[in-house]
């Protein structure tokens, strides 16, 4: 999720309908200008290189996001229509539309992983090995991150861990309840905030992340390490 303000200005986008190494590319109605929804970056047109500002947001299940927002307000689209055209493409292994820029086989081609990139490094973390490590303690371009999974719901974010200069390691309580283990404080393990102890009312700074597909993340990001396979 990005911000529509940039400099100052409001401004509102659509769907090309073009593709990007099959990441969907939009454009802003104010100057036409190209953006690619990954990198949050104008890619052709008057703003080209322009960054948009990132939005901390979370992909989660409607069940979810109701227990810990009741008060909510959806917009409801309307639609029911089938849906196994999308379970078929999902179970294929199709790499899109305009198939793979960058072999690589390090994981099944459609496996899911949530993408992070920091100081030009760049790490991918599968569903596959989240499943069984939902909260990992790790470091990207010298940079310590947590990363926290819900394999129930298939929500997953990145926090920095450095607090007050101290570099903290969690581990899961219950119900995605974590412990440091330096103050033994008690965080929120999805909104990084602490609960109990030493650090209560500390928050933890989001990471930029995002959900990918395996083959549309290697080709933009040809060089990635993968958790719990690459050193």
């Amino acid at each position: 999720m990005y911000s529509r303000e940039i400099n100052g200005e409001e401004y509102t986008f659509g769907v090309s309908g073009k593709l990007i190494m099959n990441v969907l590319v939009m454009y802003d109605r104010q100057t036409d200008s190209l953006w690619s929804q990954l990198l949050g970056e104008a890619v052709a047109g008057p703003l080209k290189g322009t960054q948009l500002e990132y939005v901390a947001a979370w992909q989660t299940t409607w069940a979810d996001w109701k227990a810990r927002h009741p008060d909510t307000l959806a917009l409801r689209k309307g639609y029911s229509g089938n849906t196994d055209p999308y379970t078929s493409y999902y179970n294929s292994n199709d790499p899109g539309v305009i198939g793979e820029t960058t072999s690589d086989d390090r994981l099944y081609i459609k496996e899911f992983v949530i993408g992070v990139e920091k100081n030009g490094e760049a790490t991918a973390y599968p569903f596959s090995v989240l499943n069984d490590e939902p909260v990992v303690n790790d470091a990207i371009a010298d940079s310590p991150v947590l990363v926290v999974f819900n394999a129930e719901t298939g929500d997953g974010v990145v926090f920095e861990r450095v607090v007050d200069a101290q570099t903290l390691t969690f581990e899961i309580l219950n119900n995605f309840a974590l412990q440091d283990s330096q103050t033994g404080s008690v965080w929120d393990g999805f909104t990084g905030a602490a609960v109990d102890g030493p650090l209560a009312g500390k928050q933890l700074t989001r990471v930029k992340s995002t959900r990918s597909f395996w083959f549309g993340w290697k080709d933009f990001y040809p060089e990635t390490r993968v958790y719990g396979i690459d050193p």
